[in-house]
């Protein structure tokens, strides 16, 4: 054999070692990588059932509900980034910053009926925090131009509608 096949034959050993170690690596994270969506994206395109998903958004002024079941906390609220909102029911002790118009993020499974059963409700404690996916929304619907001021307040984004465009 000789020393250039020698060398091409340890190659593609090495090169099939990496293709295996990196194979087994994704394999081991893919049952606990969790995904970022919001509630547009989630009603547009529901994931696989049992997935667990992070849900961001803005808490739907008016749609706070707390309620104890079997003597413990239940919530349920709606999470909305201006376009769609969705409703989630979470059992536990709500985070002390949790607040109608404020930024959170849920993680949780959806349920069949369409629910967002939250497992861990993680609240942002800056009034002026607005997720960035929140941010792109209102730009692409045309509802916010960040040259032109502040965004809108949280509490009228369920009834803002999209500016008519002038021109012929």
């Amino acid at each position: 054999m000789t020393r250039k096949r020698r060398r091409l034959l340890v190659l593609l050993a090495s090169l099939a070692g990496l293709g295996t170690a990196t194979g087994l690596a994704l394999s081991a994270f893919s049952g606990s990588i969790v995904f970022f969506v919001t509630p547009t994206d989630l009603v547009a395109k529901p994931p696989a059932d049992g997935r667990l998903v992070r849900l961001g958004g803005l808490v739907q002024q008016g749609s706070v509900v707390h309620a104890v079941v079997n003597g413990r906390p239940v919530v349920s609220f709606r999470v909305t980034d201006g376009h769609d909102s969705v409703p989630v029911s979470f059992t536990g002790i709500l985070p002390g910053l949790f607040r109608q118009g404020q930024g959170v993020v849920v993680q949780g499974r959806l349920a069949p009926g369409g629910t967002f059963r939250a497992e861990q409700v993680l609240a942002k404690h800056d009034s002026a925090y607005m997720p960035k996916s929140v941010v792109a929304a209102l730009k692409k619907r045309g509802l916010w131009n960040p040259n032109a001021g502040p965004p809108p307040p949280p509490a009228t984004w369920d009834t803002m509608r999209i500016p008519k465009q002038s021109g012929g």
